[in-house]
């Protein structure tokens, strides 16, 4: 349900991985060797230099500071536009409405919609006068092949079966579907161990 670009997500933090090992070998050679820590020097002191003749050689007419700077902040600017639509990539997928149906009733057309704030909130209430429920969420989620479904996730209390909570838990999604006229969304039920115990992780499709 969730639409995160996991794939993307992993590559960047490879390659952040790889970044940061690599950084961390450098540190390592420099700290343990002598000829390293003078190579690096070297090296640096050589780029410093290039810098600044780089820097001197692009200076704006007049004397005036180079025109890299510019260059180096819309790079800037640009990164953080990059960011922002980067996270804006994070968790789509929530949707407010959980049903819309377009219908023609007595010659007016109109539509009808039902809130997933609705759903959601009832089948929590119900699924938390469980005894053998101490946490419930409940969230509607858009499908990549379009559609709505409901995201249960329970947190049973210590000691109790995750699959007679799971079936508990069906019986309430099915009241819910005669509720709203007998429509059969999809709904993922997932129960998972909270930290004071440890029941391990159960999913469950409908």
């Amino acid at each position: 349900m969730n639409q995160t670009p996991r794939a993307l997500n992993r590559t960047l933090l490879a390659l952040l991985g790889l970044l940061l090992l690599a950084a961390g070998a450098v540190l390592v050679l420099i700290s343990t060797s002598g000829a390293a820590a003078q190579t690096w020097r070297r090296a640096v002191e050589g780029g410093l230099s290039g810098l600044d003749s780089v820097f001197a050689g692009t200076s704006m007419p007049g004397e005036g500071p180079s025109w890299l700077w510019a260059l180096l902040v819309l790079l800037m600017l640009g990164a953080i536009v990059l960011l922002v639509v980067w996270m804006s990539l994070q968790g789509r997928g929530r949707t407010g409405t959980l049903a819309s149906v377009y219908s023609v009733d007595d010659g007016a057309p109109g539509r009808v919609s039902i809130s997933g704030a609705v759903a959601e909130q009832a089948l929590r209430e119900a699924l938390l006068q469980d005894p053998d429920i101490v946490g419930a969420a409940v969230s509607t989620w858009t499908m990549p092949g379009g559609g709505t479904a409901l995201k249960v996730r329970i947190q049973p209390r210590q000691g109790a079966a995750p699959h007679l909570v799971a079936a508990d838990a069906t019986h309430l999604v099915e009241a819910l579907d005669l509720t709203l006229g007998g429509s059969r969304q999809p709904v993922l039920i997932s129960i998972e161990a909270g930290s004071r115990f440890r029941l391990g992780r159960e999913d469950r499709v409908r």
